[in-house]
């Protein structure tokens, strides 16, 4: 038996609408990781970018459990290596909507050259 493997460009990408509206945050990037690297078709490889193209509605509206609405933070670092951190309640005062779904989508996703490349297109 032969293993067929993907080209670049061969597989044919659909777009996905996900509704965000009250969905767990952690279980909805884990779906929406899988389904942009490609793993939900049956012709995944992992050197390819078979993945589909996802768009998030209502990604304000999305929801943490446990006590992660209180006691989560998220780290940045200015220029100078000073870290910074910012509790869950209040991300970013600037920051999209979808903020929390993409840095979650980017923790789920290898930490490669093709993972920046699956997230920007």
């Amino acid at each position: 038996m032969k293993t067929t493997l993907a080209k670049p460009g061969a597989p044919a990408q659909q777009w996905f609408v996900v509704d965000a509206d009250g969905q767990v945050l952690g279980r909805l990037a884990a779906r929406l990781a899988q389904v942009l690297r490609g793993r939900h078709k049956t012709l995944y490889t992992p050197h390819v970018d078979a993945g589909d193209f996802v768009i998030v509605l209502n990604a304000a509206k999305v929801r943490v459990t446990g006590k992660k609405e209180t006691e989560k933070q998220y780290m940045f670092f200015n220029r100078l290596g000073w870290p910074r951190k910012i509790p869950h309640r209040r991300p970013l005062p600037q920051a999209p909507p979808g903020f929390l779904i993409h840095h979650a989508v980017k923790g789920m996703l290898p930490k490669n050259r093709l993972a920046s490349r699956i997230l920007t297109s």
